[in-house]
């Protein structure tokens, strides 16, 4: 089988695909991953060739950082910046896709992706596959307003709302998906993967139709791309209790120096240590008795040695400390994220809030909260049955779009027969 996965977005976004690409691979499938260009680098040193397509997820971040509508108390603003930030980069997308998808068998994509991917897929006439991190098929389950309140929004009108946004998103990218004309062939086949828990959404899987298996979350079990610890954070990890974790991935930080100097005084307070991953803040790193501060860490390695993981509700993140057992605060930024924090808040594994609403004294809360035994047992708990087949089931069903009886030739990492 020749693949072509792309995978838009941040590291977050890119993990999956890679891990994905790295299983194809040991399958003896010839694969071809499509990052963006920020992130190629980043597989390619963890041995998964990649060639960039669309733009620079990083800028696209650092757009929406400084789009002032984002924290507008309007949701028409917000609404109108997401579906802005949505188009930059589609024609791109499908430009790259469309050279790079001829004499492959079957296009994977993630979420962030998956019109553009589609777009290439029906050009070219292939089947496609997308990667689903969180339930986007509207549905009665999953409150569409990641609030309290939204908990009381009656299930039919839930969905409705829901097929509105996606609507509302099709509308959006209609323009710069119509550069490329209109598309004749239809997907020889489609697949909806579904690659997270959907037992943490109650009542969500009697909803999804067929064409959406099942997979789990895509979580990398042994370290591949976080690496071994760098020795002088073990050390530290060794040196004294177990820390507070913080970090906010990909996420832009307004006042990263008022940020940092918030978290040495509740940490200080508690008696506890504090280890920050700074991700694309781009705070100074340090390694003091009480505070360390590195660039990023290996999930599965650093979360079961912590007390609590602070951070800003990714998909990937919140599946590793799902994994790690550690309870979790999540300060949600955009997106996936709040309803991440809301879904794991209901069911007693986490406390959530928005980061614009971060403080002192709000997290001080919260982690006498997520510290409370009973959360502590559940997230334990839930650690003890997390499932590590993601990955493996995910192959599979890209495997099912493409049945193979034959030596498939071998192409470069470009695309290109070898």
């Amino acid at each position: 089988m020749r693949a072509l996965l792309a995978f838009t977005g941040s590291r977050g976004d890119a993990q999956p695909g890679i891990l994905l690409a790295r299983e194809l691979r040991a399958r003896g499938h010839s694969v071809t991953l499509a990052l963006s260009p920020n992130l190629v680098e980043f597989a390619t040193e963890h041995g998964v060739p990649a060639v960039g397509f669309g733009r620079d997820s990083a800028e696209l971040l650092r757009t929406q950082h400084a789009d002032r509508r984002f924290r507008s108390l309007s949701p028409r603003q917000r609404l109108r910046a997401v579906l802005d930030l949505q188009r930059r980069g589609v024609a791109e997308a499908v430009g790259d896709l469309l050279i790079l998808a001829p004499g492959h068998d079957v296009l994977v994509t993630g979420m962030a992706g998956e019109e553009a991917a589609e777009k290439a897929a029906r050009r070219v006439g292939l089947p496609l596959a997308a990667v689903h991190f969180f339930p986007i098929h509207p549905n009665r389950s999953v409150p569409v307003v990641p609030t309290a309140w939204g908990q009381r929004i009656p299930g039919g009108l839930n969905r409705r709302i829901w097929s509105g946004l996606r609507w509302a998103r099709d509308a959006a990218l209609a323009q710069p998906l119509a550069e490329f004309g209109i598309v004749e062939h239809p997907l020889p086949d489609r697949v909806s993967i579904q690659a997270y828990d959907v037992d943490l959404f109650p009542g969500l899987a009697a909803e999804l139709p067929g064409r959406h298996p099942i997979t789990g979350f895509a979580v990398d079990t042994d370290g591949f791309l976080g690496g071994p610890v760098d020795p002088a954070l073990a050390a530290w990890l060794d040196a004294g209790a177990a820390p507070i974790y913080v970090g906010f991935g990909s996420m832009a930080v307004d006042d990263p120096a008022a940020l940092v100097t918030m978290l040495r005084t509740v940490c200080a307070r508690r008696g506890r240590r504090l280890l920050l991953a700074a991700g694309w803040a781009g705070i100074e790193p340090e390694l003091s008795a009480e505070v360390a501060i590195v660039d990023q860490v290996d999930h599965a390695a650093v979360f079961p040695r912590c007390v609590a993981a602070v951070h800003h509700g990714g998909a990937g993140t919140t599946a590793a400390a799902l994994r790690a057992g550690v309870p979790q605060v999540i300060c949600s930024v955009q997106a996936d994220q709040p309803y991440w924090g809301r879904a794991l808040a209901r069911l007693g594994l986490a406390d959530t809030l928005r980061v614009a609403d971060l403080g002192a004294d709000a997290l001080a809360a919260m982690l006498d909260r997520v510290a409370d035994p009973n959360v502590v047992a559940r997230a334990a708990a839930y650690a003890g049955r997390f499932p590590d087949s993601g990955v493996a089931l995910a192959a599979d069903e890209v495997e099912a779009l493409v049945p193979v009886s034959f030596p498939t030739p071998v192409l470069d990492h470009a695309g290109r027969l070898q």
